[in-house]
């Protein structure tokens, strides 16, 4: 019995990464999760109470696994500004991933307090991996220059998302050049 049910709920968790991507937060609703897995609209709630509990569980499920291939990824570069090139390239690269636009239509949807707090939290982590790269580097305040340089990436990554004239390799390099400049700055 646990075992079916959590099949069922990673159904429902992978329903809702694919309503999320092809439609943003509006396609994700508890009818359209009950089609996609073909279950009762009232067993959905058997599982989440609202869209935001599928949020936070999302964010909970997803969340690591992206940071974990950004942290592989910046741990096969070698010094400080490779690991910096590593970490903005990778997150460019997932962001053609369904687990990524799923969490981009999360963060602009409105979400409760708590969803809010717990993408506030995954994206801390996110952060927190170029910190120790940017005090190698010399960086007076680690912490403040990956926050700008993770501002860097997210308006790469909005660039990509809005299907911008540029091509999404083109944005990478260039997001990739500013942050190379910036942290050498």
């Amino acid at each position: 019995m646990a075992e079916h049910r959590s099949m069922q709920r990673a159904a429902l968790l992978d329903a809702a990464r694919s309503l999320l991507s092809e439609g943003g937060t509006e396609a994700l609703t508890f009818p359209a999760l009950a089609e996609r897995t073909g279950l009762a609209r009232s067993s959905v709630y058997e599982y989440f109470r609202s869209r935001a509990a599928v949020v936070e569980e999302l964010c909970e499920v997803d969340f690591p696994v992206w940071a974990a291939e950004v942290e592989a990824a910046m741990a096969v570069a070698g010094g400080g500004e490779a690991k910096v090139e590593a970490y903005v390239r990778k997150q460019l690269e997932l962001v053609g991933d369904r687990r990524h636009r799923a969490v981009v239509a999360i963060s602009a949807s409105e979400l409760d307090a708590a969803a809010r707090e717990k993408i506030r939290a995954a994206h801390g982590g996110l952060v927190a991996l170029i910190v120790e790269a940017l005090g190698d580097l010399g960086h007076a305040q680690p912490r403040l220059a990956a926050m700008l340089l993770q501002g860097v990436v997210d308006a790469a990554v909005r660039r990509i998302e809005l299907g911008a004239a540029e091509h999404p390799d083109a944005i990478t390099e260039a997001a990739v050049s500013m942050a190379l400049r910036g942290v050498r700055g």
